[in-house]
C-alpha cells in the first residue's frame, strides 16, 4: 500500500510538472505572438531585406585649363536571375525561344568563349534556377549598351532576369601626371566585407565635395546569402561637385619629364619638384617620383610638403636676416679660412676651397658654409633668438597651410630646445639642424622674385555643381613684405650673381633668359648609419625670368648612396633649367601667336555628336523637331539644314579612328579608351579637332591628340 501511494506521489508530481511547463511555454508564445509580435516580424523582415549604399558618382577634378585629371567611369556588374517570373512562365517558352540567338550575341560580344560555351553556361543556369547568377563582371558603359541591345535582354529586366549592378571606377586620363597630389584611390576592404578605396591628396583633401551623397538601395533575400534589388525601393544619390586645380597639364608634363630624366640617368632614390605662378602663388606642376624595385619610378609619396634639412638654400635666409638688420654689406670681404673653420669644437667644411679672401656677396654666389657660420657667429652668437626671430617671421616654423593634407610639421630649433648645443647656430646658418619642406622652402624665393609679398600657395581655384561655382578661392598674401625694399634689392643681385657668377654660372651660360636662384647640397643621414653611405640631398630654388619672374620653383632630388655626381647645380639645377628653358620659349611662342592670330568663324557651333539615343532625347524633352536619319545607330550626329536639326549616325569600327568632332570629352574617352588608345586634350567644351584623321587604322596605345573648343 505504501509502495502505491509512493508511485502514485510521484506521477502526480510529474504530471503537475508537465502542466505547468506547458502553460509556461503557451503563455510565452501568447506573449511573443501578442506583445512582442511586432518587432519580432520587424526582425524577420530585416533578416529577408536591407538596405545598402548607393555611391554617388564622384566628382571630376580638372586642371586650370579645363582637362579632366581625375573623373568617374560607370562600370556594370551583369547577373542573372533565372527563377524570374518572365523567364519561367509558359515553361520558360521565352528562354527557349531566344538561347539560341542570345548566345551568339554573347559571343561575338565577348569572344573569349564561343557560342556553345554560353549556351551550356545558360542552359545550366536555367536548370540550377539560379537567382543571382553573375554572368560578367567590369562592363564599360559602351559593352553594356551593347549588352541591352542583344536577344532577350531588350525584353527588360522583369522577362529577361537579367540585372545590372553600376559601381564607379576613378579614371586618371593622363596617368601618372601630378598622380600623387591628385590623389591616389588604394582598394581595401572594410569590416563589413565591402570594398572600399583609400584616397590621398586632393581626393582626399576635398573628398566631402567629391564624393556627394549616397543613396540606398533595399535588397530582397532570395536564397542563402543572395540578394537582389527590390524594383522602386531606391534613394537616388546625389552625385558629388567637381574641383577645378592651380594646375597647367602642359607646366606639369614638363616638369615631370624634367625631373624623371635626371632622376633615371642618376639613379637617385626620389625626387621633387613644384612649380609656382609668382604673383599669385597658384602651384601649376607639383612633380613627386620615387624609384621602386624594378628600377622604374612612381609617383607614390608627396615629398613636396615633407620636411628635410634643407642645406644651401636656406642661406638665402641667412643673408636676409644680416642685411634687414643692417650688419652687413655686399662688398664687405671676409676671411674664408681655405674652405674649413674650427668652431666650438666641430669644423664646418666647405664643398670646394674658394681661398680665404672675398666678398660677403661672393660667399653667398659660392655657396660657402664657411662664411655664412663665421658672420651668424660673428653677429648673432650673443643672441640667438634675434635670428631665429627672422626665421620665424618667414614662417619657417609653421606649414604652408596649402590645402592638401599630410603637409608635415616643420622644426626650427631655439636656446630653449632640448637638443640646442653650442654649434646649432653656426649649422643652422647653412641649412643643417633646421626641417623644413621644399614647399616652405619656394615660398621665401617666390617672395623674393615677387618683390617682397609672400603669398600663401594653394591647389584648388575653385568647387563646381553643376557647372555653377559655389566655392572659390583666390590669391591670399601672408606677408606683405618680408624684407625692407634696400634688402631686397640686394638679395635679388645676390640670386641673379649665383646664376652669373656663382655655382649656377656653367649652367645658365647663354640662356636667352636671367634666372636667379641657389644650389643646395646636403649631407643625409641613413637612419642608425649616420652619415656613412654619403648619401646626399641635391636642391635649386629660384626664379625666372629674373627681370620679370613669372614663375619661381623648387627642385629637391636624394641621391643613391656614393653618387658619383651629387652637387646641387649637377643634379637639381638641370631639372630647373629645363623647365625654365620650356616655359621660356612656351611663353615667347604664344606672345608671337597672339600677334599674328586673327578671329575666325567658328564652323563647330552646329555640329554636335555622341550617343544617338541621348542626342534624340535631349531633342524630344527640348520639343524640337528634327529629321530623323540615323535610326538605330549607336553613334550620331546632329548638324543643320535649312535651319532644321537633322540627327544622322556616325559610322564606328573597331580597328578605325572614328570621327569623334563635335562630340564631349565623356563620350571620346569611352569611344577610344576602348579601343585601349591614349587620349590626350586641351580646352574644354566639344572637340573640334583630331590629330589622327577619320578612317585611320589605329592600334592599341596610339596616342590622339584633341582639340576642344
Amino acid at each position: 500500500m505504501e509502495v502505491k501511494k509512493d508511485i502514485l506521489w510521484r506521477v502526480y508530481l510529474c504530471f503537475l510538472g508537465i502542466v505547468v511547463f506547458s502553460i509556461v511555454i503557451l503563455g510565452r508564445a501568447v506573449y511573443i505572438q501578442q506583445v512582442q509580435g511586432a518587432y519580432w516580424r520587424e526582425q524577420a523582415k530585416e533578416q529577408q531585406q536591407k538596405f545598402v549604399e548607393i555611391d554617388a558618382q564622384r566628382g571630376t577634378i580638372y586642371s586650370e585649363d579645363g582637362r579632366m585629371l581625375s573623373t568617374s567611369t560607370p562600370y556594370f556588374d551583369i547577373y542573372i536571375d533565372f527563377a524570374a517570373d518572365g523567364l519561367r512562365e509558359k515553361n520558360g517558352q521565352r528562354f527557349e525561344n531566344n538561347l539560341d540567338s542570345l548566345s551568339l550575341g554573347l559571343a561575338t560580344l565577348f569572344p573569349e568563349k564561343s557560342k556553345a560555351s554560353w549556351r551550356r553556361e545558360l542552359k545550366n543556369g536555367y536548370q540550377k534556377k539560379n537567382r543571382y547568377y553573375l554572368l560578367k563582371k567590369n562592363l564599360t558603359f559602351q559593352q553594356y549598351k551593347q549588352l541591352r541591345s542583344l536577344p532577350l535582354v531588350r525584353e527588360g529586366k522583369n522577362k529577361s532576369g537579367f540585372i545590372a549592378e553600376v559601381k564607379d571606377k576613378r579614371l586618371n586620363p593622363f596617368g601618372l601626371l601630378a598622380n600623387r597630389t591628385i590623389g591616389l584611390s588604394r582598394e581595401y576592404i572594410d569590416s563589413g566585407g565591402n570594398m572600399r578605396n583609400m584616397n590621398v591628396g586632393l581626393e582626399k583633401t576635398y573628398d566631402e565635395h567629391l564624393r556627394g551623397e549616397s543613396g540606398k538601395r533595399l535588397m530582397r533575400k532570395i536564397a542563402a546569402g543572395v540578394f537582389v534589388p527590390v524594383d522602386g525601393s531606391e534613394i537616388e544619390p546625389q552625385n558629388g561637385k567637381d574641383i577645378i586645380t592651380t594646375l597647367d597639364v602642359n607646366i606639369q608634363d614638363i616638369a615631370e619629364n624634367a625631373l624623371l630624366n635626371v632622376l633615371t640617368a642618376n639613379e637617385c632614390e626620389y625626387g621633387t619638384c613644384v612649380v609656382m605662378e609668382v604673383a599669385t602663388g597658384k602651384i601649376k606642376a607639383i612633380a613627386n617620383l620615387s624609384r621602386r624595385e624594378d628600377g622604374s619610378y612612381w609617383e607614390n609619396y608627396n615629398y613636396a610638403v615633407q620636411a628635410s634639412e634643407p642645406g644651401s638654400t636656406f642661406k638665402l635666409v641667412t643673408m636676409l636676416s644680416l642685411l634687414e638688420d643692417q650688419l652687413i654689406t655686399l662688398q664687405q670681404h671676409i676671411n674664408l679660412e681655405g674652405g674649413s673653420w674650427n668652431v666650438n669644437g666641430r669644423t664646418v667644411y666647405d664643398t670646394e676651397d674658394h681661398g680665404t679672401d672675398a666678398t660677403i656677396k661672393e660667399a653667398f654666389e659660392h655657396s660657402s658654409n664657411v662664411g655664412m657660420a663665421k658672420l651668424t657667429m660673428t653677429y648673432y652668437a650673443k643672441n640667438p633668438n634675434k635670428f631665429i626671430d627672422h626665421i620665424k617671421k618667414l614662417r619657417f616654423d609653421q606649414p604652408t597651410g596649402i590645402d592638401l593634407l599630410g603637409e608635415a610639421k616643420p622644426v626650427i630649433k631655439t636656446p630653449k630646445s632640448r637638443s640646442w648645443s653650442a654649434t646649432s647656430l653656426p649649422w643652422m646658418s647653412f641649412g643643417y639642424e633646421v626641417m623644413v619642406s621644399p614647399l616652405q622652402t619656394l615660398m621665401l624665393y617666390n617672395a623674393i622674385a615677387n618683390n617682397g609679398k609672400m603669398m600663401k600657395p594653394y591647389l584648388v581655384n575653385a568647387v563646381q555643381e553643376n557647372g555653377m561655382k559655389i566655392q572659390e578661392n583666390q590669391p591670399k598674401v601672408v606677408e606683405e613684405a618680408v624684407c625692407s625694399p634696400k634688402t631686397l634689392k640686394l638679395l635679388q643681385q645676390c640670386l641673379e650673381g649665383v646664376c652669373v657668377e656663382g655655382t649656377a654660372a656653367e649652367l645658365f651660360k647663354g640662356a636667352p633668359y636671367r634666372a636667379a636662384g641657389k644650389t643646395g647640397t646636403a649631407l643625409m643621414a641613413n637612419g642608425s648609419r649616420g652619415y656613412r653611405d654619403h648619401i646626399y640631398q641635391s636642391s635649386f630654388a629660384g626664379y625666372f625670368p629674373a627681370e620679370h619672374p613669372q614663375y619661381s620653383c623648387i627642385v629637391v632630388i636624394r641621391n643613391k648612396p656614393f653618387a658619383p655626381v651629387y652637387y646641387g647645380a649637377k643634379i637639381a639645377g638641370p631639372v630647373f633649367k629645363e623647365i625654365a628653358d620650356k616655359l621660356y620659349a612656351l611663353n615667347a611662342d604664344q606672345s608671337r601667336g597672339l600677334k599674328q592670330m586673327a578671329l575666325k568663324k567658328d564652323s563647330s557651333n552646329y555640329l554636335y555628336a555622341g550617343s544617338t539615343e541621348d542626342i534624340k532625347d535631349v531633342l524630344e524633352k527640348l520639343r524640337i523637331k528634327y529629321r530623323d536619319s540615323a535610326k538605330t545607330d549607336e553613334w550620331g550626329h546632329m548638324y543643320a539644314v535649312n535651319y532644321q536639326p537633322v540627327v544622322n549616325n556616325r559610322k564606328v569600327a573597331n580597328n578605325i579612328m572614328p570621327d569623334i568632332r563635335g562630340m564631349g570629352i565623356k563620350d571620346a574617352l569611352f569611344l577610344l579608351e576602348n579601343r585601349k588608345m591614349k587620349v590626350v586634350f586641351r580646352g574644354r567644351g566639344k572637340v573640334i579637332s583630331q590629330s589622327i584623321e577619320p578612317g585611320t587604322y589605329v592600334n592599341h596605345h596610339q596616342t590622339v591628340t584633341l582639340e576642344l573648343n
